[in-house]
């Protein structure tokens, strides 16, 4: 079964060693779990925390599960079930916190993956590049949660159970832009001007196919000048994402822009760009 897949851990969600024997199996209480393990560095003033520069640059270069349990350790020795002050938390984005909560509800028996895409309800008027994780639920429908979202947050929506027009996969984002139902300047990085458009879309989309093939990213990667809108897209990779967004990210594609290399390049805001080798999956897909 498709679902089976789901529930495999892969080099980035791979929990290590951790014994999840004290854990709780629901995924509400497992998001609550995550919301007290990690801040986001955008929010450290809401609760008053000033987060140490080090931090910041550097904790949401973390791509691998291991390495955010590492530091969690690091930081405390309490059980990871109970919530953390500000100062023992890991410092990381959307990203992480979809990514943990993956990691986890795998460990527990939920099907579960990443999904990148964008968010109405971060920035007015705006689509906000964002990561989800989506799950399945008790009653076999695949929801979309965001573990990012708390008590500070105003959403008209259960943070379990995010609306599909709240959050738009990428391939769904790709879609209406294309159609000409959505502007594609509206998409990106709010308040980053050049960090918006249809090639931020474009990057998302193979985010996205890369995310539910096993391979989850950080959402600066990318492997070519197109992944910042440093070139322009070509009009194979129009087609190619076309593709993708019609059919749904179901398995990776021969397109040598869609499929991920062994070596990409971390696009990284604080730290500038580096070449990056990823770990290899002990298996390939399903």
């Amino acid at each position: 079964m498709d679902d089976d897949r789901y529930l495999r851990q892969t080099p980035y969600s791979d929990p290590g060693r951790l014994d999840t024997r004290g854990l709780p199996r629901e995924p509400r209480r497992l998001a609550a779990m995550v919301r007290g393990l990690i801040i986001h560095r955008g929010e450290g003033g809401l609760l008053g925390y000033t987060i140490p520069e080090e931090r910041l640059h550097h904790d949401a270069e973390s791509r691998y599960v291991t390495e955010i349990l590492r530091i969690l350790r690091e930081r405390g020795d309490g059980p990871l079930t109970e919530e953390r002050a500000p100062e023992g938390r890991f410092v990381g984005t959307c990203r992480d916190f979809s990514l943990l909560l993956c990691s986890l509800l795998r460990a527990t028996g939920t099907p579960a993956r990443l999904r990148c895409g964008f968010a109405t309800y971060l920035a007015d008027g705006w689509y906000e590049d964002h990561w989800v994780t989506e799950y399945r639920a008790c009653d076999g429908r695949w929801r979309l949660a965001d573990a990012q979202v708390h008590a500070g947050y105003d959403v008209p929506f259960d943070p379990m159970d995010v609306e599909r027009d709240a959050f738009l996969v990428a391939g769904d984002a790709w879609r209406a832009c294309r159609a000409g139902r959505a502007d594609p300047m509206d998409f990106g990085l709010s308040g980053v001007d050049r960090l918006r458009g249809l090639w931020f879309v474009w990057g998302n989309v193979v985010r996205d196919l890369a995310a539910v093939n096993g391979v989850e990213l950080l959402p600066w990667d990318g492997w070519g000048p197109e992944f910042l809108g440093r070139a322009p897209l070509t009009a194979d990779d129009l087609r190619a994402a076309d593709a993708v967004a019609a059919s749904g990210p179901r398995r990776l594609t021969g397109h040598a822009r869609l499929s991920v290399p062994a070596e990409i390049t971390s696009y990284s805001p604080y730290l500038g760009d580096r070449v990056v080798r990823l770990r290899a999956p002990s298996s390939p897909p399903a």
